[in-house]
């Protein structure tokens, strides 16, 4: 599965690369926005917009909104992840409890 992740444009770092520096959720990458130039803008044209990131690429550019509701979602998801990595581990936790009991009482006299 592929996932683009909405970042900010917030400077044009090589122009004659095409390449800017993004922001995605606070974390600051230089990624490609070749993609994103259409006939007749320039790079610079660019800094201020959402674009959907991935691979370090700018693959489209999406309005403000849009991009707020991905990210609230991707957070969403993170949130059910994390809570989905806890309920697993209770279940590690619960298999080690049951296996440190079978030694004990194994070894109870």
């Amino acid at each position: 599965m592929c996932l683009g992740i909405p970042g900010q444009i917030v400077e044009v770092t090589d122009a004659a690369n095409d390449l800017a520096l993004v922001n995605v959720g606070g974390v600051r990458r230089v990624i490609n926005i070749a993609f994103v130039i259409g006939e007749g803008r320039t790079a610079n044209s660019c800094i201020g917009e959402w674009v959907l990131v991935h691979v370090g690429f700018a693959m489209s550019r999406l309005d403000e909104q849009e991009a707020a509701r991905t990210l609230a979602l991707l957070h969403e998801l993170g949130v059910a992840q994390g809570e989905m990595n806890d309920i697993a581990g209770m279940g590690e936790l619960r298999d080690e409890l049951r296996d440190e009991l079978r030694e004990e009482l194994r070894s109870a006299p």
